[in-house]
C-alpha cells in the first residue's frame, strides 16, 4: 500500500516548468530517494507535498485519501536549508518546536529528554544556538523533525554538514526510524546514501521522472551481463582463448593474480566463459559487475540532455 502518491503534478514559475506532470508512488514503511540534478524540480516537490506551495495541475494522495491541509501534522521535514533561532538556547529551541509539533509540555520534555541521552548532547540544552557548529545545530534540527513521531518523513540532503561518524549516526537513525514504522522520503546527491538506505527511487530531471522504482529492480535493468575474473595466466591469453563475441574491455595484474572484464553476449552464462577458460587457466574468483547507482543517474541523466545541433 501507498502512504502516499502524487498524480501527474505539474507546476510553472513565469517562464520556467518546475514540474511536468510528475508522479511517484511511495510505498508505506519504505524509503524512497527522490533524487535528480540541482535544478530538476524536487525541491518544488518537497514543497508542495508539505502544502507550502500549492501545484498547477495534479493530485496528491495521502493514506488512501487526498491530502488536506491538517495533515501537516503527520508529516515531519528537515529541509536542506536549516533554520534556528541563533539567540535562543537550545532547550528552548527544541521545546518550542516540539509542542508547534502539538506535542503536550510534559510531552515534549519526556521526549526531548529521551533524544538528547541517546545522541548524548545533554550539554548542550543550556547553551545558545549561536554556540553550536553547523553539524550540532543540524543534530538538533533533526531530532525536532522526528520528535512528534510523524508518518512520514521528508529528509533534504540530511547529512550535509555532517563528519563521517554522525553522517553514520543519521543513517543508522533513519533505519530505525523505518523499522519503526516511518515512511521516508529522502533526497540526496549522494549516491552511496542511496545504495545504503533507498527501498525505491524517482529520478526527476528537467522537470519530469526519467525514471523510477525498486532499486534492485532498477540495478537488474541497467546490469550489461559483464563480469570480472582473477586467473592466473599471461596476459592476453583471453583474447586468443575466447569467442570473439565475449568482449575483453579490460586487463591488469596485481602481485597475486591477472584480472579482467568481460562483457558476456546476449544469452550467454557465467558458465560459458567459465567453460571456454577453465582448460587453458586457473580462475580464482568470477564476479559480476553490476552498476553503481551512481553510474545509473549519469546513464539516465546524460541520455536525457538535448543533443547539440549540427549544421551540414
Amino acid at each position: 500500500m501507498d502512504l502516499f502518491s502524487a498524480q501527474a503534478v505539474s507546476k510553472q514559475y513565469a517562464n520556467h516548468k518546475a514540474l511536468d506532470k510528475v508522479s511517484i508512488e511511495v510505498p508505506e514503511n519504505h524509503i524512497f530517494g527522490l533524487l535528480g540534478p540541482n535544478g530538476a524540480g524536487k525541491t518544488t516537490l518537497i514543497r508542495i507535498i508539505n502544502q507550502i506551495i500549492a501545484p498547477d495541475e495534479g493530485e496528491l494522495l495521502f493514506m488512501g485519501r487526498k491530502l488536506q491541509p491538517n495533515d501537516t501534522a503527520l508529516i515531519g521535514y528537515l529541509p536542506e536549508e536549516r533554520g534556528l533561532y541563533k539567540k535562543m538556547t537550545v532547550g528552548e529551541q527544541a521545546m518550542y518546536l516540539a509542542q508547534l509539533k502539538g506535542l503536550s509540555h510534559h510531552e515534549a520534555q519526556k521526549r526531548l529528554k529521551y533524544w538528547f541521552e541517546k545522541f548524548e548532547i545533554r550539554g548542550w540544552w543550556n547553551k545558545k544556538v549561536e554556540e553550536l557548529s553547523k553539524g550540532m545545530q543540524q543534530k538538533i534540527q533533526f531530532l525536532v523533525t522526528i520528535i512528534h513521531e510523524p508518518k512520514l518523513l521528508i529528509f533534504d540532503e540530511p547529512f550535509s554538514g555532517f563528519d563521517p561518524i554522525n553522517a553514520n549516526l543519521m543513517k543508522e537513525e533513519i533505519l530505525a526510524l523505518k523499522e519503526k514504522g516511518a515512511t521516508i522520503i529522502f533526497s540526496t546527491h549522494n549516491m552511496s546514501s542511496v545504495e545504503e538506505l533507498c527501498d525505491d527511487i524517482a529520478l526527476i530531471d528537467r522537470s519530469k521522472v526519467v525514471l523510477s522504482g525498486a532499486v534492485r529492480n532498477i540495478k537488474k535493468t541497467f546490469k550489461t551481463n559483464t563480469f570480472s575474473i582473477s586467473y592466473n595466466s599471461p596476459a592476453g591469453l583471453l583474447l586468443a582463448i575466447l569467442p570473439a563475441e565475449f568482449q575483453v574491455l579490460s586487463e591488469s595484474r596485481d602481485l597475486d593474480y591477472h584480472h579482467a572484464q568481460v562483457k558476456l553476449p546476449e544469452g550467454a552464462t557465467p558458465n560459458d566463459l567459465i567453460g571456454f577458460l577453465l582448460p587453458f587457466l586457473t580462475i580464482y574468483a568470477v564476479n559480476e559487475l553490476v552498476p553503481s547507482m551512481n553510474d545509473i543517474f549519469i546513464q539516465a541523466v546524460t541520455r536525457q540532455a538535448p543533443q547539440p545541433v549540427t549544421q551540414d
